[in-house]
């Protein structure tokens, strides 16, 4: 926990003291919490991290206080003015115009997020705010959701569930619902880091036979964690009979899965998104499963987000969509919010924080 005893005290001392006007104790304990550091939280995250700002007593903070609906864009320029710090998800962005409504006070910045394009990091930058995120904490829940993922399309689940309820069900057929095994596969990462890993290890079990990666530089080190092989984007679309896309979204990335590497992958591929909606050319991707290029598809990411119901992909029997939900386990949500909180406190500390991007 980052908090001081004293600092603990203090807010309890001020949670309990009477609420007569003519109190000086009450006068003082509102002198000492309007002296703390002001942070707009732009959505109710999870309970722990709650927890930890608020027994920490080194800030106040006012919060948009919904799970469902994002703070509205002018709602939010309202309440960041004059904020020391801002915690805020990936459906926030943080512009210019937002950080010029903030003003100079703002001197950290936590995403509960271990993505980072929502966040204009070139202004961030230049005017000095640290940023603090929230990597490796939600890689087991990532990785687990992939395989879930890519078995569910591999399989057809959610055709057979369909039909099961539907009363397609009829008598036994040999080629009815057939999918697609990952006993004797390859299996292609698209940016291996620690979820293209994690995936990979939960995946050995399944006989998988060859794993393979490209990424913009061979990564020895993790690779050898799976022995996995490093080939080129194309070899990437031509060998593996499933492909999962771990990179992060940047401008090198940007519709990087696209008609180009659509035509070189196998018929009977399957692919596999749990990444960033923006890595993927979506027109393309809809023509590549519409005809068959290739086998099948499983987004947890998409774009927009959420994806429109009359979106083309919806459509499609061989695609499967779900809404980002590949972190959401109340274990990893937690952790989230409670590494977010702590980076935020240490950040107004001036203090290293427990992950910080270096800008």
């Amino acid at each position: 926990m980052w908090y001081g005893r004293v600092a603990l005290r203090r807010l309890q001392r001020i949670a309990v003291a009477p609420l007569s006007v003519g109190s000086s104790l009450t006068r003082a304990a509102q002198r000492e919490m309007s002296s703390l550091p002001r942070v707009y939280i732009t959505r109710q995250i999870p309970p722990e991290g709650l927890r930890i700002l608020r027994e920490s007593g080194q800030v106040q903070f006012d919060i948009w206080d919904s799970d469902d609906v994002p703070v509205p864009r002018k709602e939010l320029l309202k309440k960041v003015k004059g904020v020391d710090g801002l915690v805020c998800v990936l459906t926030e962005k943080i512009d210019a115009e937002l950080l010029d409504a903030a003003g100079p006070n703002l001197k950290v910045l936590s995403t509960m997020s271990v993505g980072f394009d929502h966040l204009s990091l070139e202004e961030l930058k230049k005017r000095r705010i640290r940023v603090g995120y929230t990597p490796d904490v939600l890689t087991d829940a990532v990785a687990e959701l992939t395989v879930a993922l890519l078995l569910t399309t591999s399989r057809r689940l959610v055709e057979a569930t369909h039909e099961a309820k539907t009363g397609g069900w009829g008598t036994w057929r040999t080629l009815w619902l057939c999918g697609y095994e990952l006993a004797n596969s390859t299996v292609g990462i698209l940016g291996l880091g620690r979820i293209g890993v994690a995936i990979a290890e939960r995946l050995k079990p399944f006989k998988v036979k060859k794993f393979i990666y490209t990424d913009v530089a061979p990564r020895p080190e993790l690779a050898r964690m799976i022995d996995a092989e490093y080939v080129s984007m194309d070899e990437l679309a031509r060998q593996s009979d499933f492909l999962a896309v771990c990179c992060a979204l940047t401008p090198e990335t940007k519709e990087i899965c696209n008609k180009d590497l659509f035509s070189k992958m196998k018929n009977t591929s399957i692919f596999i998104n749990t990444s960033r909606g923006g890595v993927v050319h979506q027109e393309d991707l809809y023509e590549a499963l519409s005809s068959g290029q290739i086998a099948g598809a499983g987004l947890d990411v998409t774009v927009p987000e959420p994806l429109p119901t009359s979106h083309p992909l919806f459509t499609l029997k061989n695609c499967v969509i779900l809404p980002h939900i590949a972190s959401a386990s109340y274990t990893t949500r937690n952790a989230m919010s409670a590494l977010a909180a702590n980076n935020l406190l240490l950040g107004l500390k001036g203090e290293p924080m427990i992950k910080e991007l270096k800008l």
